[in-house]
């Protein structure tokens, strides 16, 4: 676009081809670009709306050249730029609340000069000769600055949010299984950490249980592991339907699983990996290759107000690997030291 209007000026291209020309493809540009952060935001079915809105734009920016090549176009030209922009304002804007400082900045940069980039054409269609000492070529003056300042925003801005958005991806993968979308191991113990801590007051236990799918190795030496993998994720949605919303599962390692119950008695642990292990066995699982039946074994323990990471797992592991010991399939409580106080 700008290389079309540099022509015009040195005279190259006449005014009739490349002033329609070029700010048709810079709307054009500047449209895509909203979209692209309309996209980013999730709203896919922003093609619908943009192009038959960018096309009569770009017919009305036609009209208003040939009937006011120097009136009517620039409040045409303002006015659908700074649309534009404002459009990928309110596409950015898109989950304000859990937006970071970068994201809200150039919200409101790109708000702000946007409205400044229109206030233009509506000063020139509603005061022609300017209001008081803002004059049109000040405002005219201020718009390039600020449509400049859009291209710079537009570029180095975006480029610092793709950065932000990765870095954001990266620590979420730190903390997370990508095959299960589930609290890899540390994960889960950043989200047991304040558990441990409120075990220390008196109140409502929480428990933690251990849990191993039995001869998993089989499924992957005898289907593969894609059949594995599926398997692996299809156990953990019939798990999920046993549980709250505020019990949080978490994978470990391999096959061994970890779910906290929160404010949870071991009594009432007991029950729910019970459940977890009927629905389980209760069903094959469909893979592309055989239907899979799967077990598994699970260890139950609650949280002591002495309690570590440490001992608090081994004592779950303890009883895990009594369970596995017993035949699988089943579930038993870990034995519980009496608290020693003095």
């Amino acid at each position: 676009a700008w290389l079309v209007l540099y022509f015009r000026g040195n005279g190259v291209v006449p005014d009739p081809i490349s002033i329609p020309v070029g700010y048709a493809v810079l709307f054009t540009g500047v449209a895509l670009e909203a979209g692209a952060l309309w996209e980013g935001a999730g709203r896919t079915g922003w093609r619908r709306i943009t192009y038959p809105l960018l096309g009569l734009a770009i017919a009305a920016f036609f009209a208003c050249y040939f009937i006011d090549e120097m009136g009517l176009r620039v409040v045409a030209g303002a006015l659908i730029l700074g649309a534009c922009y404002l459009s990928g304002a309110a596409a950015l804007a898109v989950g304000w609340k859990d937006g970071s400082m970068l994201r809200r900045f150039i919200v409101i940069a790109t708000t702000v000069l946007g409205l400044l980039v229109a206030a233009r054409g509506v000063l020139v269609l509603t005061m022609p000769g300017g209001w008081g000492w803002l004059s049109n070529g000040l405002l005219q003056a201020m718009s390039s600055a600020a449509f400049y300042l859009l291209m710079l925003l537009g570029g180095f801005g975006y480029l610092l949010l793709s950065r932000e958005q990765l870095q954001q991806e990266l620590a979420r993968l730190s903390v997370i299984d990508p095959l299960t979308e589930l609290p890899n191991r540390r994960g889960f113990f950043d989200k047991l950490a304040p558990w441990l801590a409120l075990a220390r007051r008196p109140g409502v236990p929480t428990a933690l249980v251990l849990l191993d799918l039995d001869n998993f190795k089989r499924v992957n030496d005898s289907y593969g592991h894609p059949a594995g993998d599926a398997v692996l994720r299809e156990v953990i949605e019939v798990c999920k339907k046993q549980l709250r919303d505020s019990d949080q599962l978490g994978r470990l390692v391999g096959v061994e699983f970890a779910l906290l119950l929160p404010r949870t008695g071991v009594a009432e642990a007991l029950l729910v990996a019970e459940r977890m292990r009927l629905a389980i066995a209760g069903g094959a699982i469909k893979t592309e290759r055989a239907m899979i039946s799967m077990t598994a074994s699970f260890g139950v323990t609650v949280i002591r107000s002495d309690d570590s990471s440490v001992s608090l797992f081994k004592r779950a592991d303890e009883a895990l690997q009594l369970a596995k010991q017993g035949g699988r399939n089943c579930v038993v409580e870990a034995d519980i030291p009496q608290l020693v106080t003095s």
